[in-house]
């Protein structure tokens, strides 16, 4: 090493690096700033043009997540790029979702070999080379994605006799650090890249919705929901299909995260021609209400939308939402005058 900078491409052990890469201690001070590390007294900073990789062992056509924690230091457009094998994805982190400075983002992807380089790269290059973002926590998850239901019937008259969504109840996702309280941010994805969150994909230019989990939120139902922390900046989606003409009820859960979000909290659900804003008055101890959403489709596949009203923040000055849980739908088979059952 040569003061903090590791010099030696396999210093670190199981990793390798290249570029500008620091290895920093707990409370380790730069200039004004003090760099804390959320776990243990050790993590890495990625600064001009730095990689730390690793060869993964995993099994060829299994989906994996990827959760590591990042916390931004003095870079002014501080980004990360996240691959495994040929597949890549730009992560965003210039907004901070919580008072530590510290998130734990999520990445998937679909195994096509047996091994697979896990590479993070931090691509800026500043005029401090030292300016970069701190890595630590990297954990990799199987993901079991759900499937819908069996369908019955034919043409017209195919039904699902249960939830049409998969992971409506979001119980799965990617790994969440159980030491960690501020749960796992999932990034945009483009249409054809694996999502962290099976089933469901963040349609935005930069922003995330947070993977939270029972044991430090409240969970409407089961272990895991979502909270949409970025307001109409980002949108939480999946695909369904669906049989033109035919009536289908939409259901869902909206409360908060018994985090100190204590505003008015709205959720905004759009599927086929119907919307709905559904309002719960948080105090920010926990609590939710139950909606449903009746409409027609009109096509053989629909869009169910799920986003925010507003943007909020808690007393820290850190984002915060409405938490999305229990997400189910049906079809009524009948007609019905479209409408918000509250």
């Amino acid at each position: 090493m040569n003061g903090t900078r590791v010099m030696n491409p396999n210093s670190i052990p199981h990793w390798e690096i290249s570029g500008f890469v620091e290895y920093i201690g707990s409370g380790q001070q730069q200039d004004d700033m003090i760099l804390p590390v959320p776990e243990g007294a050790r993590a890495v900073r990625l600064g001009n043009d730095a990689t730390i990789r690793q060869l993964l062992s995993v099994t060829r056509k299994k989906t994996y997540s990827i959760t590591f924690s990042a916390a931004r230091t003095c870079a002014q457009a501080e980004k990360l790029n996240v691959s495994v094998g040929p597949e890549s994805g730009v992560l965003p982190i210039q907004t901070v979702y919580t008072s530590s400075g510290w998130d734990s983002y999520s990445y998937a992807f679909r195994a096509r070999h047996s091994t697979a380089w896990l590479t993070i790269h931090n691509p800026g290059v500043e005029e401090d080379p030292a300016c970069g973002p701190l890595i630590d926590l990297i954990a990799i998850k199987t993901l079991s994605p759900p499937r819908r239901e069996r369908e019955s019937g034919y043409g017209l008259s195919r039904v699902l006799a249960g939830n049409m969504l998969r992971n409506g109840d979001f119980e799965e996702g990617p790994f969440i650090f159980p030491d960690t309280a501020w749960g796992a941010l999932v990034p945009p994805l483009d249409e054809d890249d694996v999502s962290p969150l099976p089933g469901w994909t963040v349609m935005s230019d930069t922003k995330v919705v947070k993977y939270v989990d029972a044991a430090h939120h409240t969970v409407q139902r089961g272990e895991r929901a979502v909270e949409l922390v970025a307001g109409r900046e980002a949108a939480l989606l999946q695909e369904v299909p669906t049989a033109p003409g035919w009536w289908y009820r939409l259901s869902f859960s909206v409360g908060d995260a018994g985090d100190g979000c204590a505003e008015p909290l709205a959720v905004e659900a759009y599927a086929a021609r119907a919307a709905a804003r559904v309002q719960h008055e948080s105090r920010g101890t926990g609590g939710s209400r139950r909606a449903s959403l009746e409409f027609a489709a009109a096509e053989n596949a629909t869009r169910v939308v799920f986003q925010s009203s507003n943007h909020h923040m808690k007393p820290d000055g850190t984002l915060c939402g409405p938490v999305l849980d229990d997400v189910a739908l049906v079809s009524v088979r009948r007609r019905a005058a479209r409408r918000l059952l509250l």
